[in-house]
């Protein structure tokens, strides 16, 4: 199922079961959601009204030292909300409060390479394959002992979200996806694009060069910057609010782990056998039949593919939102509102 949602006037007009109707005040619930008392509404809430999550807290698990922000009661539901690059935790910024509001207990995690997470070893590989990354999460719920969470993810957090829904159903209650189904097909890698195509991920071809990785370490915040613009081109952010997600680009590994992420896509980087069997299960890109909403908005400068186009590889419950009114790639940190009713609903599922 698909239906927009405008944002242009801070409203949304909903064609779901939900009958969600929001305006300054919050969602109205249809008598249907409000009779079963199983989905909570989320408050109307202006971008960037929160600039901190407070206090950090820092815990091993796996082969890191992982720093995370918490938010919400700590005997709450569990969502588990993963950024992308080149952003960080605060992509999330305005969503925890909400949900902490809502009664969830909210863990937003720096990835490997960003903010405080920390290698726990210097000699383990500075990898960032997909299942990696993946196992990283299921580490820090082992840690934390948290069994099951409601995952929501942008970017490279999208594709990891996906991934633990496909390896993990288990421990994943429910999905929010940004932009869909994502994996990266080692299998399809070298299949080209046409040039439209292939010009948008100018990046990734750069940064497989010697030239591209000196221009990342030497221009880091202005190439990161140039990627937030070109991916949300309608999205105004203030430096303030550039600069406190750019400070968790200057992580030690951050660069090693960008550029391993972007050559390994292209084969073009060794991946580690410890790894080889989760690759090989999630190269038939496996359905996701977790209780999933997909979203995508109308501004999205970032390469990325059709709600059609992916629709059916989501088997169990599933639904899909585009937000209009000019938002971007970064949909959480533009749109908290959305993002946070979105895993609201899905963890009622």
């Amino acid at each position: 199922m698909t239906h927009h949602i405008s944002l242009g006037r801070r409203h949304f007009v909903s064609s779901t079961v939900l009958g969600a109707i929001a305006a300054q005040s919050g969602f109205l619930l249809s008598a249907q959601a409000q009779a079963a008392g199983s989905v909570k509404s989320i408050p109307a809430t202006q971008p960037g009204t929160h600039t901190s999550f407070g206090p950090l807290k820092q815990v091993n698990a796996g082969v890191l030292s992982v720093g995370y922000a918490e938010a919400g009661p700590a005997d709450g539901p569990v969502v588990l909300l993963i950024h992308g690059w080149p952003y960080d935790i605060h992509t999330y910024v305005d969503v925890a409060p909400l949900l902490a509001s809502a009664g969830y207990r909210v863990i937003v995690p720096y990835l490997r390479g960003y903010g405080t997470t920390r290698f726990l070893f210097a000699d383990t590989v500075r990898n960032a394959q997909q299942s990696a990354v993946a196992l990283d999460i299921i580490a820090l719920m082992d840690a934390l002992k948290i069994d099951k969470a409601v995952i929501g993810g942008c970017d490279w957090g999208a594709r990891t979200a996906c991934i633990l829904a496909m390896l993990w159903p288990e421990r994943c209650q429910a999905l929010v996806s940004v932009s869909g189904y994502l994996l990266s097909n080692l299998k399809t890698a070298l299949d080209p694009l046409p040039p439209a195509a292939e010009v948008q991920w100018w990046y990734q071809f750069y940064l497989t060069t010697e030239r591209g990785r000196l221009g990342y370490e030497k221009y880091r915040d202005d190439f990161a910057r140039l990627i937030w613009q070109t991916a949300s081109p309608k999205w105004n952010f203030d430096d303030a609010t550039f600069k406190r997600s750019a400070a968790a680009l200057d992580n030690p590994d951050h660069a090693a782990i960008t550029i391993h992420n972007y050559r390994w896509r292209l084969a073009l980087a060794p991946g580690e056998a410890r790894y080889d069997e989760l690759e090989r299960k999630l190269s038939v890109a496996p359905n996701i039949s977790v209780p999933t909403i997909t979203l995508e908005g109308d501004a999205n400068g970032a390469p990325h593919l059709p709600p059609a186009a992916y629709a059916k590889k989501f088997t169990g419950k599933y639904e899909h939102r585009t937000l209009t009114g000019g938002i971007g790639h970064n949909l959480p940190q533009e749109a908290p509102q959305a993002f946070a009713q979105a895993i609201a609903d899905v963890a009622s599922w």
